[in-house]
């Protein structure tokens, strides 16, 4: 199966570490994020990876080869301009074939990869969008009013969930001609394209461990709890 990992980004919140290390190479524990990332493919079967690559991407390119050395084909494509998070499907139009999964590369998660290709391939929709739940606990009454300044509601430190996207994609073939060459194009503008299209796409709620590390907090939190996680990612 096949892969596309979006390595290309400047991480431009985890500066300044990123101004000299591409942010997927940055060390959790004694491994690079995307290192973590490429064993849990290679155990899940996805065997022929794409990295799309751009700042520091010589480096990536140093740093893992063809691949061989983790049991997988890596190969590369290149963001001569920033494409965005969607932008980098149309380097790869040629190399698909069938589904796809499509990830960023600084995502620590123990989601089953399998799993979510099954559900995906089941259901039948042209994507399946990855999703976390996430929680606000609110510690004030939170009022409503209306435009008179009335008030109708009062709820007493509500607790507010809601859906986000892991940055964890399936995709079908034909997805990659709703992507126009060389133009920057993120992907909530492709899901609500395709939406808007009659297209299918469906979520995957999954209620395990996710971590986006963009921040200088969620890098510190990564590296805090990977020794307790290990055996899981």
């Amino acid at each position: 199966m096949k892969a596309l990992i979006l390595a290309g980004g400047k991480g431009t919140r985890l500066r300044p570490y990123t101004t000299t290390i591409p942010k997927p190479l940055m060390p959790i524990g004694d491994k690079a994020i995307l290192e973590i990332v490429v064993h849990q493919l290679k155990e899940a079967g996805y065997d022929d990876i794409i990295m799309s690559i751009g700042h520091l991407g010589e480096l990536i390119m140093a740093f893992f080869g063809d691949g061989s050395k983790y049991g997988v084909n890596i190969s590369y494509t290149k963001e001569e301009k920033p494409l965005g998070t969607a932008g980098p499907l149309s380097l790869v139009k040629n190399e698909i074939d069938g589904p796809f999964l499509m990830m960023n590369g600084d995502v620590l998660t123990d989601l089953n990869y399998n799993e979510l290709m099954q559900h995906h391939q089941e259901k039948g929709a042209i994507a399946t969008v990855a999703l976390n739940k996430r929680v606000v606990n609110i510690d004030f009454g939170v009022i409503e009013i209306n435009e008179d300044h009335q008030i109708v509601g009062y709820k007493e430190k509500p607790v507010i969930d809601y859906l986000v996207s892991m940055g964890v994609y399936i995709f079908n073939p034909e997805v990659l001609s709703y992507v126009e060459d060389d133009t920057y194009f993120d992907l909530p503008d492709l899901i609500n394209q395709l939406i808007s299209k009659g297209e299918t796409v469906n979520g995957y709620v999954f209620d395990g461990y996710w971590l986006d590390i963009g921040r200088h907090d969620d890098y510190e939190r990564a590296n805090r709890e990977f020794e307790k996680l290990f055996k899981n990612l």
